[in-house]
């Protein structure tokens, strides 16, 4: 390969660019390429080079790069080379170039390996076209149900052009790459906040004897549709026994292993290419380009030493403060801890004695009582409730202090998952007085609400008298919100920053199995907890009518994104493969090749936490996230719980930095793992165009200059998942 010494802009045009060669780009756009990189280093520029870099690397990777490089571009937009590559000369005369002479190989090598699993062997034709069919129904399926629950992006009104963000996020921090631009902060007021009235066009609701709540017009008729269970059931059984079948699983087996080879091929081939790429991005490193923590519970937010200071300091400001009522009697801080025979001299990390690092390994019950500070619930009252003696004010204040952290990092966000139990209907007005009340809003920041699988425990204390009083609980605020705001104004303001729902507990329970028996929610009163997969039907189906509503009322609508795949039954995967836009954990995929092939062809998002796993379920070293990621699957680092697995004030980098001293990620690696958490994540499109890419919404494309991910991954991901795409359906047409 010809090496220069210095980039000389000077050379003919025949010449290959130090810094870009045939192999990192299509040929169709190999000039257009090539034209960039030598502008890049044109003199004659009056501006700095970091802005002339900027301007024209966002204008040609527009134009001419990336319509054939994201890996969610349609099919139809990915363009494949039409002239065939010249026969190799393995003669050891060739004069080519070495990276010319590599893509071909790479192209030769995929050739035989794809025409080796088309012709099948020993499955034959007849198999190939069956394996085919399956996955493409599956597909199908998943699509049927995210169509109808209005859990696509494009289906949400928060992702129009025209959405209000308030308050909105903060400008760009620099005015034409020049100069600091003003800091404008704008401080949440009520007063400003827009409340629709009444449904105008006097749509109602009501809970039908499915357990689905069911919305008609004036006239009585449903304007509102969910599958129903039986049908649910069916296509999850379908799933269930395409991914479960022998020839399905060789030859999802067959293509995950390819995938690890081509990765290995393609990291040889163009790890110095990526290097370079990445380098003459200006301003963008791991640090300087946005990751979204998808995957962090609100309770267990900051870490155990930011804990321990802000008990101290209240311990020592407010110590007469009425805090908790216990036994008929009001009890101040300085009373309860006098109770524990302790000072605040005498705390200390190991006095919280929070970490979940020894004996919590397949002991959730024990990791829940981490929970609690010093083991006492009292404390855990005080300090991590909403709603307690003081209506969560020091939990408000608490709160407030991480987001501080996170948006003093600036390109730091999180996705912070409240709870709602389904106890009473009152829960849902409460959470969001706790919020707007104490003004927890900031553009860092989005909401999530889990609904851990209780109903059990409910049951027993006489909370609830069955399952569908419990999901009257949770969905009958938002559909009375949604019909008349203005009768609920700070939950509708609330629930404008709220992303969608998760569904938390241990998923190792045993559980009945269901069978071909499906009885509705409102004969479900045993005091026994109504398996995984109906809970993700019902939380779904609801959904369904709920989003309906609220997309044709110009609402923002949720989206589902449940705990799977952590421990217990696969089966839970083959149900949120149906239900879910994403998953939080996903490490039981490993276990099931069809199944994870699936999740790669679809694109299924998966926030892990290889450190929380690590503590409860499986050693670091065999997490299967790094095999994950080089497959190709939609993976993003998340921490979970900082409070039980971390150390740092910056819980989300602490993953990040174990995750390439183990994986020896390199900077390119971990800015795609960042741009996937970008994606992954429910913030409004308009601010996802700020941080990955003008045209993502409607393109799926994203742009180098801001996540700092080369042209050369990008294609290698989008031409990869295209050709699998592709290869299934030749298997469907092949005859």
């Amino acid at each position: 390969m010809t090496r220069h010494s210095s980039p000389d802009t000077s050379s003919s045009d025949d010449a290959l660019h130090p810094y870009m060669s045939e192999s990192s780009i299509s040929k169709d756009n190999y000039e257009a390429g090539r034209a960039f990189v030598d502008s890049l280093y044109d003199k004659s520029e009056a501006q700095p080079k970091s802005i002339v870099m900027s301007q024209k690397l966002s204008r040609v990777h527009s134009n001419a790069v990336l319509p054939q490089m994201s890996p969610r571009t349609p099919a139809a937009n990915i363009i494949d080379p039409t002239v065939p590559p010249p026969p190799l000369s393995l003669d050891g005369n060739t004069t080519e170039d070495e990276d010319v002479l590599s893509m071909r190989l790479e192209k030769e090598i995929r050739k035989m390996m794809m025409q080796t699993e088309i012709t099948g062997g020993e499955d034959g034709d007849d198999e190939l076209q069956r394996i085919g069919s399956a996955l493409v129904r599956c597909m199908e399926l998943r699509d049927k149900y995210m169509g109808i629950s209005r859990q696509r992006e494009v289906d949400n009104p928060r992702n129009r052009k025209d959405w209000e963000i308030y308050p909105p996020p903060p400008p760009p921090a620099w005015r034409n790459y020049r100069e600091p631009a003003p800091s404008v902060e704008v401080e949440f007021d009520m007063d400003k906040c827009e409340i629709p009235g009444a449904d105008p066009n006097g749509w109602a609701y009501e809970m039908g004897a499915d357990g689905i709540y069911m919305v008609r017009n004036r006239d009585g008729n449903k304007v509102a549709e969910a599958p129903s269970i039986k049908e649910f059931y069916t296509d999850l059984e379908f799933v269930l026994d395409t991914v479960s079948d022998g020839p399905v699983k060789t030859w999802a087996f067959r293509r995950l292993r390819y995938l690890d080879a081509r990765w290995q091929l393609y990291v040889l081939l163009n790890e110095r290419e990526e290097t370079l790429q990445s380098k003459m991005v200006p301003h963008r490193d791991l640090y300087n380009v946005r990751k979204v923590d998808g995957h962090v519970h609100l309770a267990s937010a900051m870490n155990q030493k930011h804990l321990l200071r802000f008990i101290k300091y209240k311990l020592k400001t407010e110590p007469n403060r009425p805090v908790i009522v216990r036994d008929g009697k009001t009890l101040t801080l300085r009373q309860v801890f006098e109770s524990l025979n302790l000072t605040a001299y005498d705390l200390s990390i190991d006095t919280l004695d929070m970490h979940a690092h020894k004996g919590a390994y397949h002991r959730i019950d024990k990791f829940n009582l981490k929970n609690n500070p010093i083991g006492e619930s009292r404390l855990r009252e005080i300090f991590m409730k909403t709603e307690n003696f003081i209506d969560g004010e020091y939990f408000a204040q608490l709160t407030k202090e991480v987001i501080s952290d996170l948006e003093q990092s600036k390109y730091q966000m999180a996705e912070y998952r409240a709870s709602i139990y389904g106890r009473s209907r009152d829960e849902w007005d409460k959470l969001a007085a706790w919020v707007v009340d104490n003004k927890v809003f900031s553009s860092n920041v989005r909401w999530l609400v889990q609904i851990p699988r209780l109903y059990s425990v409910y049951r027993e204390s006489g909370a609830v008298a069955n399952f569908e009083q419990m999901l009257a609980n949770i969905f009958e605020p938002l559909f009375e919100v949604t019909r008349d705001p203005s009768s609920h104004p700070k939950l509708h303001v609330f629930l404008q920053r709220v992303v969608g729902f998760d569904s938390v507990d241990d998923e190792s329970k045993a559980e009945r199995r269901m069978h071909r028996k499906f009885p509705p929610p409102r004969e479900w009163a045993d005091v026994k907890n109504p398996p995984y997969t109906y809970y993700c039907y019902y939380t779904m189906a609801n959904l369904c009518t709920l989003n309906q509503w609220r997309a044709a009322r110009n609402l923002s609508t949720f989206v589902f994104r449940p705990h799977a795949g952590e421990a217990g039954d696969t089966d839970h995967l083959a149900a949120t493969f149906l239900t879910a836009q994403s998953i939080n954990h996903g490490i039981l995929l490993r276990k099931v090749p069809a199944l994870q092939y699936l999740y790669y062809l679809q694109q299924i998002g998966l926030a892990m936490s290889p450190l929380s796993n690590n503590a409860l379920f499986l050693v670091y070293e065999r997490n299967p996230f790094n095999t994950y990621f080089q497959r190709g699957l939609n993976v993003a680092l998340s921490t979970d719980d900082p409070l039980q697995f971390h150390f740092t004030k910056e819980p989300l980098m602490e993953e990040y930095s174990i995750a390439a001293q183990i994986w020896k990620y390199t900077s390119v690696d971990m800015c795609e793992l960042a741009m996937n958490s970008v994606i992954q994540s429910g913030f409004e499109s308009e601010v996802k165009r700020h941080w990955v890419g003008r045209d993502y919404l409607e393109t799926g494309q994203t742009e180098v200059h801001k996540t700092n991910v080369p042209l050369c991954r990008l294609r290698y991901r989008a031409t990869t998942l295209e050709q699998e795409h592709a290869l299934i359906s030749k298997m469907i047409a092949k005859r």
